[in-house]
């Protein structure tokens, strides 16, 4: 087997997963996105292990760990997209500008539905 056609392949998958993560605004989308391009780098770890003989099969023993990060990081990743979509009714990554920081010098706005603007609506 030539070396060509998984790197090609692996490469394919990373444009994709690179692609779905700059064009994308659903949140849970980007998430797929990065796992495409977690197992691009999975093949091409593998691929270059068998290409290569390595008789400590490094390549897969990193393929293993990544795995383990990436299985992680989407456990993480979708558990705080379901809590902001509980919170704010929409994981759309535009809407989302309101998570952060507030310029130096700027006075904190208060939260949405306070007590003092609930009852300043029903006067």
């Amino acid at each position: 087997m030539h070396l060509a056609y998984p790197a090609v392949l692996a490469a394919l998958l990373f444009s994709v997963g690179l692609y779905g993560v700059l064009a994308r605004r659903n949140a849970v989308l980007v998430l797929i996105s990065v796992e495409l391009m977690l197992n691009a780098v999975n093949l091409n770890l593998v691929a270059f292990d068998v290409w290569l003989r390595d008789t400590l099969h490094a390549g897969q023993t990193l393929t293993l760990f990544t795995i383990a990060v990436a299985a992680a990081e989407i456990g993480i990743g979708l558990a705080i997209v379901l809590q902001v979509h509980r919170n704010r009714g929409s994981s759309d990554l535009d809407r989302l500008r309101d998570l952060a920081e507030e310029p130096p010098g700027t006075a904190p706005q208060p939260p949405h539905g306070t007590d003092a603007q609930k009852a300043e609506a029903t006067a």
